[in-house]
């Protein structure tokens, strides 16, 4: 989800405390926030975007820390001394680019996978599911990393071109897969 950029952002600052020995729960809680987008403002302190859907994440995320014996503060803010909009998003797009990054390293491996596949002439049924489930894990994860992207760049689209292109490629490792199947169904004997 974008957040448009005016000439001044409203934050929203999630300050969650935890039961130290409660390390599974922190683990859980940490998720959750990056799970959501969070970015950090300092150790223990997390910041997103002034919008409805933060407002309802870091409610449940409060909720969350009370359930297991904490406690979790959320202050609307205009400004974080020390830290200019300009420095927020750009932490947001690191973080974002980061994932960017894991993303088309997952997509070599994804294009690695079909160029062995046919090389090695693997064309059934079997290798098309898995590669297929494979791809089908990385719109899923593209999505995600898209929707908790807030301060979208060039890194967003192209992204979306490389699942462009894994999904030509996919498209034309099916069609020799079929075409393979087909020919095989033709020269089998009759039963």
């Amino acid at each position: 989800m974008m957040v448009e950029k005016s000439s001044k952002l409203r934050w929203l600052l999630f300050l969650p405390q935890l039961p130290a020995g409660n390390s599974t729960a922190r683990v859980s809680l940490w998720r959750q926030l990056r799970s959501v987008g969070v970015t950090s403002a300092t150790q223990g302190a997390w910041i997103l975007a002034n919008t409805k859907r933060s407002r309802a994440a870091f409610a449940r995320l409060s909720e969350m820390s009370r359930e297991n014996g904490g406690t979790a503060v959320v202050f609307e803010c205009v400004t974080l001394d020390g830290l200019s909009d300009d420095e927020i998003i750009g932490r947001f797009q690191a973080d974002r680019a980061r994932e960017y990054d894991e993303f088309e390293t997952r997509a070599d491996r994804f294009f690695a996978e079909i160029e062995k596949e046919t090389k090695l002439g693997k064309f059934m049924f079997a290798e098309l599911e898995e590669i297929e489930d494979e791809l089908e894990k990385m719109r899923s994860w593209l999505a995600k990393i898209n929707e908790r992207d807030f301060f979208p760049n060039q890194r967003q689209a192209h992204s979306k071109q490389i699942l462009s292109a894994c999904e030509s490629a996919f498209r034309r490792f099916a069609e020799k897969v079929y075409e393979h199947e087909q020919a095989d169904a033709a020269g089998s004997p009759e039963r």
